[in-house]
């Protein structure tokens, strides 16, 4: 008995904990001073519908940054959940349940006092108003609940886990696509007109004269908005219709050129047509092929981040968990006031079961709802910073093209543009040129340009080794 009283005590604590540490919103709507603020807005002119249920979903996309952590770990926090109680979007959807468990008590405390008597304010007893054999006390023994007490733990607990692993996941997959955005376009601005030859990286004198900053500009600028396009695509992906899509069509034609949006929005699929378009562009990158390979290889991960996506979006968890698990709390609780009702015995006429009965039903309904929301995660997900953020960061480190610091002084440009004009010859030339880097000359006898070129290439090869 000690053990089933402990574990319906484990489960109330869990709910109760779950109210205490819910995350909070920080969404734009919301003014700085609230930004901590949970759930959906408490201004009297605010929608009903951004109250509770899908409406007050966008209000739950939730970014911390450090002062929004101070607030969070704040002493207060306890005093600031509890005068938020009845703002919550969480409780105000179990409200028919919570409702109906209530009901139920009310009828059981009314039935009782009619069928068995009734104590008065000044403590008289008086008989039953219902005299009749069949106006019996309806109530259940407490051992059905704890002996079910258990089961019922176990299910919400696994429900509540399984729907956590699928937000948690969602996020981990727009942190890939955060981590490796960056990661394409830098490798992208920084291997822009290296091909691995002399005409390159190996002298990077006539990289500086053959590179046009307006072209590595422009088609750097490419891959920062494919790039963008492609997560601001996945967002539009992954969200309702009716919420994202004037929205999106409308940045798209901000940011892209007419032809290039309206190929993005007229596609099937759009975040493959814009991760189609972000090939393109880097395959128009001068760079040598492998280097094009590593970049691309960012995009694989992209798709497995947007497949990943479409599996949590499209595959719930198994529909008959969930219904058996929410017609197991539904019967648990609706007649959970038959055996409260003795329970009770201390209180005015039983009364005080009633609300117990709504408090429990409360807490064990919202950690069932809790998973419900947490099982689509996408649009409590704040996708659309997400976006910005990645938007922002591409743009600022394709602007990073052009400011590096490998220069190479005067005189030596100088001197290899008089003795050896022969350099920006086809490729043929410049594969001769690094096998005498390597010193593999197979003639035995070698005429004095050659000796001059390979000590000008050495010595220019030591320089950029030594910056």
């Amino acid at each position: 008995m000690i053990f089933r009283f402990t574990l319906v005590t484990g489960i109330l604590a869990a709910a109760t904990r779950t109210v205490a540490f819910a995350p909070v919103s920080n969404h734009a709507l919301v003014s700085s001073t609230t930004s901590l603020y949970m759930g959906p807005p408490i201004d009297p002119s605010a929608p009903a519908t951004d109250t509770y249920g899908e409406g007050s979903r966008k209000y739950r996309r939730t970014v911390y940054t450090h002062d929004q952590w101070v607030k969070h770990r704040s002493s207060d926090r306890f005093l600031n959940n509890l005068t938020t109680l009845i703002y919550s979007g969480i409780y105000k959807n179990v409200g028919k349940e919570v409702l109906a468990t209530t009901s139920v008590a009310v009828f059981v405390w009314a039935w009782n006092l009619l069928a068995c008597g009734y104590e008065d304010f000044s403590g008289v007893m008086h008989d039953p108003l219902i005299s009749s054999k069949l106006a019996t006390a309806v109530g259940l023994p407490m051992a059905i609940f704890t002996t079910l007490s258990p089961s019922l733990g176990l299910l919400l607990v696994f429900r509540t886990n399984t729907s956590y692993n699928r937000w948690d996941e969602a996020r981990k997959f727009w942190g890939l696509n955060i981590n490796h955005t960056r990661d394409l376009n830098r490798m992208a601005t920084a291997w822009y007109g290296n091909d691995s030859s002399p005409g390159s990286l190996s002298a990077p004198k006539q990289t500086a004269k053959v590179i046009d900053p307006a072209e590595r500009e422009h088609l750097l600028g490419q891959v920062s908005l494919f790039t963008w396009a492609f997560v601001r695509s996945m967002k539009r992906h992954l969200s309702p219709p009716g919420e994202d899509e004037e929205d999106f069509v409308a940045e798209l034609k901000s940011r892209l050129t007419p032809e290039q949006a309206d190929a993005i929005i007229s596609a099937a699929h759009r975040p493959n047509r814009a991760l189609y378009d972000l090939s393109v562009a880097i395959e128009k990158l001068p760079m040598h092929f492998m280097r094009k390979n590593e970049i691309n290889k960012n995009l694989s991960i992209f798709e497995d981040t947007l497949g990943g996506s479409e599996r949590l979006l499209s595959s719930p968890v198994p529909l008959f968990y969930s219904r058996h698990t929410a017609r197991f709390i539904s019967i648990w609780l609706l007649f959970l006031p038959f055996a409260l009702y003795s329970q009770f015995g201390d209180s005015w006429n039983h009364i005080m079961m009633i609300p117990a009965s709504a408090l429990i039903s409360v807490f064990l309904f919202g950690i069932e709802e809790l998973a419900t929301q947490l099982e689509e995660p996408f649009t409590i997900l704040p996708m659309q910073g997400f976006c910005d953020k990645i938007g922002a960061n591409c743009d600022e480190i394709v602007g990073w093209a052009g400011q590096d610091l490998y220069k190479i002084p005067e005189e030596v440009v100088e001197q290899m543009e008089l003795e050896l004009p022969e350099l920006e010859l086809p490729e043929k030339k410049m594969t001769s040129n690094l096998s005498l880097l390597g010193g593999e000359v197979e003639d035995e006898v070698m005429d004095e340009s050659k000796k001059r070129k390979r000590k000008l290439l050495k010595k220019l090869l030591r320089i950029g080794e030594g910056i």
